[in-house]
């Protein structure tokens, strides 16, 4: 049953689940829409090339918690409105990475897709959290989220990579409900998001 899921299954689950959660999310989405233009300015969306599975990269989809810099440089701390802090202290900020699953760019579940600048940083070890889709929420998320060191979210992606199974998901599902109800996790010490990921101990 794990081999069928991860062949088959996995996907056959993301399409049916993104379908329904974007028709149930649609009007949260359009309230979102409307308030991130009003408080942050267009675009409404934040986009960024990100890579997915076997290191495609791919184009992600966000709603755009910060303003515009007022000046070139602005730190993104100063850039992140009170309204970016909500959506992204919810998860809001995430629903159109819907559209991703959909597209079977991502998952509903798997490591998350991190930066392209990122992808020879990795050590061969590392590098493995790519057999899988990237996901909307994973393993790391959900024990942690980015308090957690750059080294042990990748153990933890691996580790997902290799014990993937539908009761899996469905647990990681249900515990990033349970986060996103806490709003546990949001940020490391001293970063809006998390500190970059400078490849120590990664091949050159």
């Amino acid at each position: 049953m794990p081999d069928l899921y991860r062949a088959r299954g996995k996907r056959a689950f993301d399409v049916v689940a993104s379908t329904l959660l974007l028709l149930a999310t649609t009007p949260v989405q359009a309230v979102v829409a409307v308030a991130v233009s009003v408080v942050n300015g267009r675009p409404v969306f934040f986009s960024q090339d990100r890579p997915g599975r076997d290191g495609e990269v791919f184009r992600l989809w966000k709603f755009r918690s910060m303003r515009a810099e007022r000046f070139p440089g602005e730190p993104d701390a100063a850039r992140l409105t009170a309204l970016g802090r909500f959506l992204r202290s919810t998860s809001l900020d995430e629903l159109p990475e819907l559209w991703n699953v959909l597209k079977g760019d991502m998952s509903l579940v798997g490591p998350r897709p991190l930066l392209v600048e990122y992808l020879p940083r990795y050590s061969p070890e590392q590098a493995r959290r790519h057999e899988v889709r990237p996901g909307i929420t994973g393993l790391a998320q959900v024990s942690g989220r980015n308090a957690l060191s750059w080294e042990r979210k990748f153990e933890l992606d691996v580790a997902y990579v290799d014990t993937l199974s539908f009761g899996g998901d469905l647990a990681i599902l249900v515990k990033t409900l349970l986060q996103v109800l806490r709003r546990s996790g949001i940020s490391a010490a001293g970063h809006v998001t998390a500190a970059p990921f400078l490849g120590r101990g990664a091949r050159a």
